[in-house]
């Protein structure tokens, strides 16, 4: 099998500002962990730089308007007008440049496409990628143009392919849902902490699509401290169901690792473990309906240091079909531990037992299981539409 990492280190440059959680420092940690651990060899497993995305790529998911914004504000930004697209906040704030940068995410992505859809690769990872919460002519949450829904446009256009679109974030993809809602070509499927207690408020499991499209947009929401063994156990039930009754040709799949015990902004508590045994499913799955094709991306991730480099390095390592092994190499460590702020891990897979256990577990666990019969009841006569029995 042959896979693509999409990379370049202009890609670092979709930069805030110093004190901003969306530290590109965790792409350029992630593909040295990556690189020191030999998993790139130039062959089979290799680097491909981005593309920056044209004018017309970004406008079949973008309004003129929301683009052209952008572009002026790239240059000179009123503040005024950049609060109308949803810039110029402590979220999303306005940089120099950021048309152009953004760009080449969206470019990153829509390459990653190009190389599994054309079949030169199986899979293709942009660690860059993954901006789930940019709408049709607004920016939020760290995110200004959907990457995302770029590439499943181009591969819905280039290739009149079925989309199904997972994203296991800790926050919901509510911008790439919402673009594609309409849409019974690409169904969008999330795992994430509930909006009850997370930003962007939304993802409920009656959250079902709209018009042709309902039916196609499926959301989990997982209680706070769900952990790993809840989670999975949801995610192989569910995934499966899914993907046998709506038989895509491809999988785009978002690996956000922010539902990591460490992350300063979430609450899921997870393990790497996690992000290598999800990825490890959705390729098995990928086998089993769409010849194994996958364009993954990155995501949220704002334990720079300590998560985001061990938990990427395993999506990577599961994607290309490779194993990585568990200790991190002694040159990595040196290199970077003089500019953490914290003591890095020395290896990629959280050991059993690092974390203190939650208290209600069995709560939590009763909780994740009744919302996921409550997503099946309402989905089931849909499921059953598409031709799958239980």
């Amino acid at each position: 099998m042959k896979s693509a990492l999409i990379w370049d280190p202009a890609l670092t440059g979709y930069f805030f500002h110093p004190d901003h959680p969306f530290n590109p420092k965790r792409l350029e940690l992630t593909v040295s962990l990556i690189e020191a651990m030999g998993l790139v060899d130039g062959g089979d497993h290799r680097v491909v730089p981005p593309r920056a995305a044209t004018d017309a790529e970004l406008l079949r998911v973008h309004s003129p308007e929301y683009v052209d914004a952008v572009k002026r504000m790239s240059v000179r930004c009123a503040a005024g007008e950049a609060w109308e697209w949803g810039l110029g906040t402590d979220d999303t704030p306005v940089f120099h440049g950021m048309h152009e940068i953004t760009s080449l995410v969206v470019g990153g992505t829509i390459r990653a496409a190009e190389l599994v859809m054309g079949g030169e690769v199986t899979r293709a990872f942009n660690v860059c990628g993954g901006l789930h919460h940019a709408h049709r002519d607004r920016a939020s949450g760290f995110c200004i143009y959907s990457d995302l829904a770029a590439a499943i446009s181009w591969i819905r256009e280039t290739h009149g392919a079925r989309v199904l679109y997972i994203d296991y974030d800790a926050h919901h993809g509510d911008g790439v849902q919402g673009i594609f809602y309409d849409d019974p070509n690409v169904l969008t499927l999330s795992l994430h902490e509930s909006g009850r207690y997370l930003f962007p408020g939304t993802g409920f499991v009656d959250e079902l699509g709209d018009g042709e499209g309902f039916g196609y947009s499926l959301n989990l929401p997982l209680e706070a401290f769900t952990e790993d063994e809840s989670w999975l156990d949801l995610y192989r039930k569910l995934l499966p169901e899914v993907a046998e009754a709506f038989r895509p040709d491809v999988i785009v799949l978002q690996s956000g690792c922010d539902g990591h015990t460490l992350d300063p902004l979430t609450h899921l508590r997870a393990t790497t473990r996690l992000y290598e045994e999800t990825t490890r499913i959705t390729c098995e799955v990928a086998d089993r309906v769409c010849g194994g094709r996958v364009v993954a991306t990155g995501g949220g991730g704002y334990s720079v240091w300590r998560v985001v480099p061990r938990a990427w390095t395993l999506v990577w390592a599961a994607l290309s079909g490779q194993e990585a092994p568990d200790a991190i190499p002694f040159g990595w460590l040196s290199r970077w531990q003089g500019e953490s702020p914290d003591l890095l891990p020395e290896r990629l897979r959280d050991p059993e037992g690092a974390f203190d256990p939650v208290p209600r577990r069995d709560e939590i666990e009763a909780t994740n299981r009744r919302t996921l019969e409550s997503l099946r009841r309402q989905a089931l006569p849909l499921l059953r539409g598409w031709g799958l029995g239980f």
